[in-house]
């Protein structure tokens, strides 16, 4: 695992090139410890920070080829690349390490961009041809890996992270105000928009080509979900199958010259990684997971029953609001962007001793979302299913779930109802995020100021959705949501999460779930089989793994991985929230009515309401603005 960057000079010479190319690679140290390299010629310069895992004393990059027409910076791994170098042999190609690397870039002196249709891995990478003075990028399917780019008078910069784009001097720190939008009403930023106006992501399953010609961009892969998809297969029969195709993703991602341990949550996904990597695994497995001091949060007894099933040595630690007030300040440091995913906190301290003892871990994610494994799923066929109720009625069971008294215990009844009835009345795909997210639209109306509400009266912060809906081509509403949520929860928000959390400590993170043949088989099963009645969450899974894991296990009541959030937030973290949260301080920031903000306050603190994610997201926006200085 890597960190990459650089920019081009087609049309404009850069002053010491060098020089700005290793400025722009330093921020990147923590996701390549290991080693640096650089490219420099005319038209191009390369920069690559790496952490070694595969080949360690033959991958350094910069990597060249074709007598040093190409030149590749790669972040990732490619996990069939044991197959793909063998059939590059039969094809001619000699090779001079054992890197995947290496395979990757013959693949591409070959194949061209063909090449990225046989890729199985996490990967962004960037690819310079010498003699046509053409640069490519490439993201992986599900976007694993990031990267991020801006197109700056004639000229691309790119890189793993914001942080290095904003060092070149093209590259500037004007906020995309719809951006701001976007963010209190999701909770994090969808590609392939930025906080910033002139920097992009490239989407996941994408590729971009630039030249003197300009930028050309293209998807080489899409999730292909389809409309109720016709199979004769019994669920036994796509169980049996899907283990054995979880299996074989599981295996190519213990590929590594390093120890791999696994994240062990005691979830049913986390669990089912570490049997299957248990079994596989020729040495003793080390599995690692986070508990909390509030009972109803804390997992950790679960994850030690399966622990101990399959003998693993493993590591445990508890995250206190104490400990979580002191790390606030390190882990948002840590984030380019606003994000408001509280469980990057626990996310972060996982990785930060899980490195301790190895260098690579498998983790669960992807499982909730292939296979409709979220409460959202659920919600929305209990809403399909009260759509005869007249709106009265609905109004009312609304307000009576807000005289529920508070309660700040995971999954509350007070908080579940609230988010429940924040959807009535409005299409299934928008309900949707207005459940996952944060802030609705007449929240958010009241949080921003009246000058950032008059700039962002006609744009839409759910243009993203109905995007992905047109692409989606799918006419059924749980179809389109199992899309919705891929595309856009998965990879905007859990993807980043474990990307920084993990890469921030040197660590890289492998997901079996989302292998994309495994992505692939599970488009094709009837989301009967995924989401069974109403309580029947991730049904085909469950019954693939009911003789690897323990009924309890399999069985038992999700939960996510959450923190305490409201208690810390009227407790240890109250201080933080007072003073950049005061009417002082969001007056001179511009962006929000602190009136309106000192109401919802006050409600939280004196047990009155419960806005623990809209409290978290603009404490953590705050947070940002002050790391970056950004005002509107």
């Amino acid at each position: 695992m890597c960190g990459i960057a650089g920019f081009t000079s087609l049309h404009r010479p850069v002053a010491d090139a060098a020089g700005l190319i290793r400025r722009l690679t330093a921020p990147l140290t923590p996701r390549g410890p290991d080693g640096e390299g650089y490219h420099v010629a005319a038209g191009v310069a390369l920069g690559h920070r790496r952490l070694s895992i595969i080949d360690l004393g033959g991958g350094a990059q910069p990597m060249a080829a074709g007598g040093g027409r190409y030149q590749i910076v790669f972040n990732g791994e490619i996990y069939n690349y044991i197959e793909l170098r063998t059939d590059l042999e039969r094809r001619g190609c000699v090779f001079a390490t054992h890197s995947d690397t290496e395979v990757l870039l013959q693949h591409f002196v070959l194949d061209g961009a063909a090449a990225l249709q046989r890729l199985n891995g996490m990967f962004a990478f960037a690819i310079w041809d010498r003699d046509e003075q053409r640069l490519f990028l490439a993201r992986d399917r599900m976007g694993v890996k990031p990267l991020y780019y801006a197109l700056r008078e004639g000229e691309l910069v790119f890189a793993s992270e914001l942080k290095s784009l904003l060092l070149h001097p093209r590259v500037d720190r004007r906020l995309n105000r719809l951006s701001v939008s976007k963010y209190f009403t999701y909770g994090y930023i969808p590609a392939p928009h930025t906080i910033f106006e002139d920097i992009h992501k490239l989407e996941p399953g994408a590729c971009l080509t630039f030249d003197s010609a300009g930028l050309r961009k293209q998807l080489y892969w899409d999730i292909p979900l389809e409309d109720n998809p016709l199979s004769e297969r019994t669920a036994d029969e796509w169980a049996v199958d899907l283990l054995e195709v979880l299996r074989d993703a599981v295996v190519k991602r213990l590929r590594s010259d390093v120890p791999v341990g696994v994240f062990l949550s005691g979830g049913v996904d986390s669990s089912a990684v570490t049997a299957l990597a248990a079994q596989a695994s020729a040495t003793k497995l080390h599995t690692f997971s986070i508990g909390f001091d509030e009972a109803s949060y804390d997992e950790s007894p679960y994850a030690r029953r399966v622990a101990q099933q399959y003998g693993t040595e493993h590591h445990h630690e508890v995250l206190s609001s104490a400990r979580a007030v002191k790390l606030l300040p390190e882990v948002l440091k840590i984030l380019d962007e606003p994000f408001a995913d509280a469980s990057i906190l626990p996310t972060w301290l996982l990785s930060q001793f899980t490195a301790r003892s190895v260098k690579v871990v498998l983790g669960g994610d992807g499982g909730d979302e292939l296979f409709l494994g979220y409460p959202a799923f659920q919600a929305h066929k209990v809403m399909d299913r009260l759509s005869f109720l007249p709106t009265s009625w609905r109004d009312g069971l609304n307000r009576l779930a807000k005289k529920i008294p508070i309660s700040h215990r995971y999954a509350s009844a007070e908080f579940l109802l609230q988010q429940f009835f924040k959807g009535a009345g409005v299409s299934p795909e928008i309900r949707f995020f207005l459940w996952l997210g944060y802030y609705g639209n007449e929240q958010k109306r009241h949080l921003l100021s009246d000058d950032l509400r008059q700039a962002l009266l006609r744009e839409n912060p759910f243009e993203d959705v109905l995007n992905h809906v047109r692409q989606s081509g799918l006419l059924r509403d749980l179809e389109r949501l199992q899309y919705l949520c891929m595309k856009l929860y998965l990879q905007d928000d859990i993807l980043v999460k474990v990307d920084r959390a993990s890469m921030a400590n040197s660590l890289e993170v492998r997901a079996p779930f989302l292998d994309y043949q495994l992505v692939e088989f599970a488009a094709r099963i009837n989301p009967i089989y995924k989401l069974h009645g109403l309580l029947g969450t991730k049904y085909i899974l469950k019954r693939a793994l009911r003789d690897l894991l323990p009924k309890d296990i399999i069985h038992r009541r999700k939960a996510g991985f959450m923190i305490p959030l409201a208690q810390w937030l009227a407790g240890d973290l109250r201080p933080l929230v007072e003073e950049l949260c005061s009417e002082t301080a969001l007056r001179a920031g511009g962006l929000f009515n602190p009136g309106w903000v000192r109401q919802m306050l006050d409600d939280h603190f004196a047990g009155r309401r419960d806005y623990r994610k809209m409290i978290w997201a603009l404490l953590t926006f705050r947070v940002w603005q002050q790391n970056y200085g950004v005002q509107p």
